[in-house]
């Protein structure tokens, strides 16, 4: 349980910030924006294979939003902490290990993800999208959070200030927004992009995300998370063990 008062720490000041009308505002804003335009602009009367566009869109910005606040939250305080308050190496002087500070810091992003995107759950409910909380649905969401909240990690570690985080952000996590199936099936994108478009994790997410139940392509993509949240907190973790600065 090392790992708990890193957690804790991060509630704290999730807790603070839940009280201010204009933090969940924020967090709302942008999958509103999308909803409207794309949904109930664009996709009214619009059907994907005898799905409701609406239906279809939902779940996609379930992903993106779990996806934003969970890198997001963790790669901005990372950063903050190693660069600006210092309180990063005071973690680091202190008995506990780098996988226990790892664990701390991406199970307070996944809970940032998660209310993030119940949120965007409560806006489809009044507008009564049809939502299927499926197992597939319910580990893509988790999932989701915990690899790029790790994600956060990794570029919270090796980023130089807060420029550096908005240009990964940039180049890794908006992409992945528009690309990976969230507004329109990846089947409708030109097939010399598809091996790129499924190189991305945020793809798999779209797709289990979507499953009423776990058949082979839905567990292929299962797989492909597991392996990238793998890997992004084996790395955080090496990162944070060889921390030097």
């Amino acid at each position: 349980m090392n790992w708990y008062p890193i957690f804790f720490r991060e509630m704290i000041i999730l807790k603070r910030r839940l009280f201010r009308l204009g933090y969940i505002f924020s967090t709302l804003i942008i999958p509103i924006i999308y909803f409207l335009v794309f949904g109930l602009g664009i996709g009214r009367g619009f059907r994907i294979s005898e799905t409701e566009y609406l239906d279809f869109l939902l779940p996609g910005l379930c992903a993106l939003s779990s996806m934003n606040n969970s890198y997001t939250w963790v790669a901005n305080s990372m950063n903050f902490y190693r660069l600006y308050s210092k309180t990063f190496q005071i973690f680091i002087q202190s008995p506990i290990s780098a996988a226990s500070i790892v664990t701390g810091e991406v199970l307070s992003g996944v809970v940032k993800g998660l209310f993030a995107s119940s949120l965007v759950v409560i806006v489809g409910l009044l507008t009564e999208v049809k939502m299927n909380f499926t197992f597939p649905f319910l580990s893509a969401l988790f999932l989701n959070c915990f690899m790029f909240a790790s994600l956060g990690v990794v570029v919270g570690m090796i980023t130089k200030s807060h420029e550096d985080t908005a240009t990964y952000s940039n180049f890794l996590i908006i992409p992945m927004g528009f690309f990976t199936g969230t507004f329109f099936p990846i089947e409708k994108m030109p097939s010399i992009f598809k091996p790129f478009i499924y190189i991305m994790p945020l793809t798999h997410t779209n797709i289990l995300i979507r499953k009423v139940s776990l058949d082979f392509s839905g567990l292929l993509s299962l797989f492909v998370m597991l392996f990238y949240t793998i890997l992004f907190f084996w790395i955080a973790i090496d990162l944070i063990k060889n921390y030097s600065e």
